[in-house]
């Protein structure tokens, strides 16, 4: 066993992926979002078994991201989605990527650095419909900058974008208030220059709304076979992508009131076994799971008790001392009859099952399955 390894089933991104082509109206193209290591999966292997499932484009947040997918998919349509300094435009441009601008001195410098490389920029302009992030949010200066982009010998208006802030939430009518105020603007877009990719859906959107899917959606969490809802991916027909695994690198005898880890947060009720686990909060498993989650060991749920501690954290194995040194223990992933989800540590944690993913570090090694 290793000390630990994140398994990843690429046949589960293929599948997820052609599940949301299934799902996309006619004619829409799906980009997959690889961004953050492909939100902790590995963003060259996720990236070739999108393409094979059916994305037609890629997307990323940073310059440094752009560089190196556009070094191994080079004939592959890249947006950086990000905001990106002087320098970094560069080298995105190097990457052959498509950029985002939304501001008129961002679109004078990317037409002066298209200008000395000799050749045009590729540009997406994004309209803030209500995320309040990056973006502009006055739709006249979207359309001005939008014609600024097309009639500029330096660019090409490759597209019109905006990103829901609530789309997965159900109950919220905020999603439709973006879409409205979008669609608004998408369609003088289309009107005055026919063939631009107009783009709004993430995920969420994708199961949510088929009025948002336009030309494209930018589908990140869903490829991974993560919820965008944070329920149960099958519900959505996905797979999740990712396990997590470790192995028993040791077992005691506890009698009771023993305790176990940092700060004493956990002693034994009664006699019992306790497992070392060789991984913690330096491969990515929070502090706030100590006392507060389950592992599988033998096909059975055990608790995780004790503080995790950057290294290790201890298992309850129970009275039975039936477990031995050297036995496969599941974080994440599936073993038997029994699973354990990403979405399930985020409940634990109070956060959202991107955060989970995207935390397990680079020094746990990414694997195919």
């Amino acid at each position: 066993m290793e000390r630990a390894l994140a398994r990843i089933e690429l046949g589960a991104v293929r599948s997820n992926c052609a599940r949301l082509k299934a799902e996309l109206g006619d004619g829409a193209e799906l980009c997959a979002v690889v961004k953050a290591d492909a939100y902790g999966h590995g963003a060259e292997d996720v990236a070739g078994a999108a393409l094979e499932g059916g994305a037609t484009r890629l997307a990323v947040a940073t310059a440094v991201e752009a560089e190196e997918l556009g070094r191994v998919f080079p004939h592959i349509p890249l947006l950086t989605m990000g905001a990106l300094s002087a320098e970094e435009v560069e080298v995105a441009l190097w990457a052959g990527s498509e950029l985002a601008v939304w501001r008129e001195d961002f679109r004078a410098l990317l037409a002066e650095r298209a200008r000395s490389r000799g050749r045009p920029a590729r540009v997406h302009v994004k309209y803030d419909t209500g995320m309040g992030r990056l973006g502009n949010p006055d739709p006249d200066e979207v359309l001005a900058l939008v014609r600024a982009c097309a009639t500029d010998p330096d660019l090409e208006l490759a597209g019109v974008w905006t990103h829901f802030a609530t789309a997965d939430e159900p109950d919220s009518a905020y999603f439709d208030e973006q879409l409205e105020r979008f669609d608004r603007v998408a369609a003088t877009v289309r009107s005055e220059f026919p063939g631009t990719l107009v783009h709004a859906a993430n995920s969420a959107a994708v199961y949510r709304d088929r009025r948002s899917h336009y030309d494209m959606a930018r589908c990140g969490v869903a490829i991974y076979g993560l919820d965008p809802f944070q329920g149960d991916p099958a519900e959505r027909g996905l797979r999740p992508v990712l396990s997590l695994r470790s192995y028993v690198a040791d077992v005691k005898r506890f009698a009771a009131g023993m305790s176990a880890g940092y700060g004493q947060t956990w002693a034994a009720p009664q006699e019992t076994f306790v497992g070392v686990v060789p991984l913690g909060y330096g491969d990515g498993v929070r502090r706030g799971l100590g006392n507060n989650a389950e592992v599988l060991v033998g096909g059975r749920r055990r608790p995780l008790v004790g503080t995790v501690s950057m290294d290790n954290v201890t298992i309850d194995l129970g009275p039975e001392g039936d477990v031995e040194p050297g036995t496969e223990v599941v974080l994440i992933g599936e073993q038997g009859e029994e699973r354990i989800f990403a979405e399930e540590l985020a409940s634990r944690l109070g956060t959202i099952n991107y955060e989970v993913t995207c935390g397990i570090s680079a020094r746990v090694p990414r694997r195919p399955a």
